[in-house]
């Protein structure tokens, strides 16, 4: 009896991976228990991302991290971080930027239904260059220049969303960035695994990157990281912590926040309703151990087995398939099925629709 079945309502077998709509990945048995456990106590939530800071300074190699409540979430408090900085009157205007800086540049291929967490802090997406290849137009892409060229008095930073394809490179456009005194947001929810890129994007000089923490990290689904420069992940965490204290008291890790860079204690920032528990935080944590450890890897032999038994099912069938298995020895193995030509769209819709009526258990 599946606990959902006591709320009326029947789980399915999700066939599509850590999607968000299906509720993300499963959470090991480890990760399980560190929630449950981190339940049972109270802890200043300051201190407690102070300990995530370091955790996440170690496996990413920056100076700082804070856990977030989604990668989302995380884009939205280091966009707030880059147009704010510790600036307590930035702070409390947020999402309104009359009178300094708030334009982000970006690529136009770049730009996605994601980058909407960038614009709720307040900044505004500046886009330059094409996909020519893409449009059939030419062999080019965006260039690093055209992003110098569209630096002007009202620009904070420059937002870029990386997979492996994307440019320009980013390791050139950070050189060119910081050239300009400028700092550069990274969306990188989904490029975990490889395991590597949690230290190579930082190692770029990026000031700020973002990841999914509910994907291949296996964390609660509504985690995020946000790792990066110490100022910013300070301004970050500051505009999302509940500060209902008194400035005379008030002892934030150092670490972490700069409380004398302050000056007083911002009301709460535009990241309030981005908030994340102590549970989630140490679960992330514990999550986050496993991932780096490579204790998934053990896994991917069964999984393939799986999708094997599955893919010897559709022979007779009209469907093409293949098993795919990535060369990086992290990545979930993928069956890849291919309706036959002679099926038109109503029929495939139908097909369609059948599955995800019958992908419930028995």
């Amino acid at each position: 009896m599946s606990i959902y079945d006591d709320w009326g309502l029947e789980p399915i077998i999700n066939a599509s991976g850590a999607v968000t709509r299906l509720g993300g990945a499963p959470m090991p048995e480890a990760v399980l228990e560190a929630f449950c456990a981190a339940a049972r106590e109270s802890v200043p939530l300051d201190e407690l991302q102070a300990v995530a800071s370091r955790a996440l300074a170690e496996a990413t190699g920056a100076e700082a991290g804070l856990v977030t409540s989604g990668a989302a979430a995380a884009l939205t408090l280091g966009t707030a971080a880059i147009l704010t900085g510790y600036d307590l009157g930035r702070m409390e205007r947020l999402p309104c930027c009359d009178g300094f800086p708030h334009e982000l540049v970006v690529a136009r291929e770049q730009r996605n239904g994601y980058d909407h967490a960038v614009r709720a802090a307040g900044a505004r997406l500046v886009e330059v260059g094409f996909n020519e290849i893409v449009a059939g137009a030419g062999v080019r892409r965006t260039e690093a220049w055209e992003y110098e060229a569209a630096i002007g008095p009202q620009t904070a930073g420059i937002f870029y969303v990386y997979d492996p394809g994307s440019r320009p490179p980013l390791a050139e456009l950070v050189a060119r960035a910081h050239a300009r005194g400028l700092p550069v947001l990274v969306d990188a929810a989904g490029e975990l695994p490889p395991r590597s890129n949690l230290r190579a994007l930082v190692a770029t000089g990026a000031d700020l990157v973002a990841f999914s923490g509910g994907k291949a990290i296996r964390g609660p689904q509504a985690t995020g990281i946000l790792c990066g420069r110490r100022d910013l992940v300070g301004a970050a965490a500051v505009q999302m912590l509940d500060l209902d204290d008194h400035y005379e008291l008030w002892e934030p890790p150092p670490e972490l926040i700069d409380k004398h860079r302050l000056g007083g204690i911002p009301r709460h920032g535009i990241g309030r309703a981005l908030k994340v528990s102590k549970e989630q935080i140490v679960a992330l944590l514990t999550a986050l151990r496993l991932f780096v450890s490579g204790a998934y890897d053990d896994a991917l032999p069964a999984q393939r087995r799986r999708l094997e038994q599955i893919a010897a099912a559709l022979e007779g069938l009209p469907v093409r398939w293949r098993v795919i298995t990535l060369a990086d020895g992290q990545s979930l193995p993928l069956l890849e099925v291919a309706l036959d030509e002679h099926l038109n769209d109503e029929r495939t819709a139908v097909l369609g629709r059948r599955l995800r009526e019958e992908l419930t258990p028995r």
